[in-house]
């Protein structure tokens, strides 16, 4: 049995809901629903320095694991890379203790693939000299960053250069931008790290965020092509009443999914 060590992502409780109690307050409610970790999202700091010392402190007592969630790309629009939002996302994660730094590609194309015999080194310098965080790229919600032809490129030039980065799988994030999940977990499954667990339901205008048992996209079957053991984050909306409970029951329902690969 590989049980998969189970997150929250904080920005599932709602971002206006994050600004006002502080992800502080819902890392405590994250630990006493039993997650084992939680993903500190960066685009939901108010005051970053204070917030991320008092989450150093409260992830330390409460035993949990973290990752730092950067808002920025790895590389800018001009395909080169980003050297200042890698410092500040390394430097927001060693303020948190995060052994896990998580990004996007960003801007990385056909111009950054005819300079990675550059960039890519320089970027694994970096990384040597950032002891103790692993950097970890999401598909996101961009054409650019967030589509198997964007990425499986930015993972082979990566692996070429000595610079094997696990992929954060977003089960969800394929269908905003037309992809087949089911395509992507076969051209990307085995460079994946660290899941995001998140069903998806369409309306008329767009898609949404749902809990896997509400999805209609074929969430068993993306788990089962995915590596065993690797963490796996909560990254749907956690919503009621009794907000612990809620939580709870989904900690639950995907610790039981993991014990039952």
């Amino acid at each position: 049995m590989n049980e998969a060590p189970l997150l929250i992502s904080l920005s599932s409780f709602g971002a206006a809901e994050v600004r006002r109690h502080g992800q502080l307050w819902f890392t405590r409610l994250a630990a006493e629903a039993g997650a084992d970790g939680v993903e500190v999202r960066g685009e939901l700091l108010t005051n970053a320095a204070a917030e991320l010392d008092a989450l150093a402190d409260a992830t330390l007592q409460l035993g949990l694991t973290t990752v730092y969630s950067s808002p920025e790309g790895l590389f800018a629009a001009d395909g080169t890379l980003d050297d200042a939002a890698l410092d500040r996302a390394l430097a927001a994660a060693a303020r948190l203790q995060a052994p896990r730094l998580k990004m996007s590609i960003g801007g990385y194309g056909a111009a950054s693939r005819s300079a990675s015999a550059e960039a890519l080194p320089a970027l694994r310098l970096r990384l040597q000299q950032a002891e103790g965080i692993e950097l970890v790229i999401e598909n996101d919600q961009t054409p650019t960053a967030g589509t198997v032809r964007a990425l499986v490129p930015f993972f082979e030039a990566a692996a070429d250069a000595a610079l094997p980065l696990p992929m954060v799988f977003d089960m969800g994030n394929w269908h905003w931008l037309g992809e087949c999940p089911l395509q992507a977990a076969q051209a990307l499954a085995s460079r994946v790290g660290y899941v995001h667990c998140k069903g998806v339901q369409r309306l008329p205008a767009k898609w949404v965020a749902v809990p896997l048992a509400d999805s209609a996209a074929p969430w068993r079957t993306l788990i089962d092509a995915m590596p065993r053991g690797v963490p796996w984050a909560i990254e749907y909306p956690l919503i009621g009443d009794d907000l612990l409970a809620v939580t709870r029951t989904q900690v639950d329902l995907l610790r039981a999914l993991s014990r039952s690969l």
